[in-house]
């Protein structure tokens, strides 16, 4: 039986994680750059053909995705970081203690790792199976780092600054990722940056959630990290837009909510009443809706890489009348046991 780290589920799928394509640089090849900076002996920018031409391996990894989801023997090509830094004669210097990795992307992701680890476990991964990526698994380019949870892995890869002091990459930053990110340690989200009971309470009792939206490009939306939402009763159901990550929802009563365009991920609605309630392009990932009651929800265009909708024996508590259509990474053992459900309109995605 496959080993997996705690709180992973097997999938043989490979699931679109984070934004699903690239700003079109990133893939424009005769324009596209790797630049390498920083701490380092010379700096470089160096073309697609360029890397390209540095020895190519091929090598096989277990991927887990801190969404819950977990590929066993996932094949991949690409360049060792230490080869692409060997051929061109790049060194880092001593006071260099991390890599960052920066993206092509709308929201200029990056992640950084400590520089002994992203020499020795980091690829620059541009086949899957033996065929290109696709745009949305991280085409051209992109960081491969089999002992660290999938957000280490950075897709569309722009950048490598050697850094004297570590800098917190995206996901660390918006959404309390752990800046390790070991999964056999479960290190999946930084307790120093769970919401406190007191900032829970006083969201619980708003009737107004303007505070915790985005209002322009440039502003960030408040973000709950762990909440305690046990037995919530909205004052409003707009929730729409809200950045509720890894919350506990269990109890709450949620009839009629809407939950468009929020993110949810690896949060656990066991129990909770989600009567009619609506998720329209909601981001669900690895969230738990087990013994839940979903009658008459509508669930259209979501991310579901390891949502669960039954686990360990525990099926939903209702559901006639919910519809579900165009659902992104629904893992196999629970696009099974919704199929089999009476009463419930699934159009799913072209078969995997």
């Amino acid at each position: 039986m496959q080993q997996l780290p705690p709180g992973q589920s097997i999938t043989r799928k490979f699931p679109v994680v984070g934004e699903k394509a690239p700003p079109p640089e990133a893939l424009d090849l005769a324009h596209w750059r790797l630049e390498l900076g920083g701490q380092i002996t010379s700096p470089v920018s160096l073309t697609y053909d360029a890397v390209m031409k540095v020895a190519q391996d091929e090598f096989t990894a277990d991927i887990h995705c801190v969404t819950s989801w977990s590929q066993p023997a996932m094949h991949f090509t690409g360049i060792r970081l230490s080869d692409l830094l060997a051929q061109f004669a790049i060194a880092p210097l001593e006071n260099a203690q991390f890599v960052r990795f920066e993206a092509y992307s709308h929201r200029l992701h990056d992640t950084s790792l400590p520089l002994e680890l992203a020499i020795s476990d980091s690829w620059l991964v541009h086949s899957f199976e033996g065929k290109p990526l696709t745009p949305s698994r991280g085409y051209p380019l992109r960081i491969v780092t089999p002992s660290r949870y999938f957000y280490k892995s950075l897709k569309w890869l722009r950048r490598i600054t050697f850094l004297e002091s570590d800098r917190l990459g995206f996901w660390e930053r918006t959404s309390g990722y752990h800046n390790n990110g070991d999964p056999w340690r479960e290190e999946r989200l930084d307790g120093t940056r769970f919401t406190s009971q007191s900032e829970t309470n006083a969201f619980r009792n708003l009737t107004d959630f303007s505070d915790w939206r985005q209002r322009t490009q440039e502003d960030a939306p408040r973000v709950l990290v762990k909440a305690n939402l046990q037995h919530w009763r909205p004052r409003t159901p707009d929730l729409t837009t809200l950045q509720l990550k890894a919350c506990d929802f269990r109890g709450a009563e949620l009839d009629g909510v809407n939950f468009s365009e929020a993110n949810l991920t690896l949060g656990t609605f066991t129990g909770a009443s989600l009567r009619n309630a609506m998720f329209e392009s909601t981001d669900l990932e690895g969230a738990d809706f087990s013994g839940a009651d979903l009658t008459g929800a509508h669930f259209s265009n979501n991310f579901l890489s390891a949502t669960t909708f039954i686990r360990d024996d525990r099926p939903l508590l209702g559901f006639d009348g919910m519809t579900m259509t165009a659902p992104d990474g629904l893992l196999e053992d629970q696009r099974a046991y919704l199929e089999a459900l009476e009463g419930v309109f699934l159009q799913l995605e072209s078969p995997y």
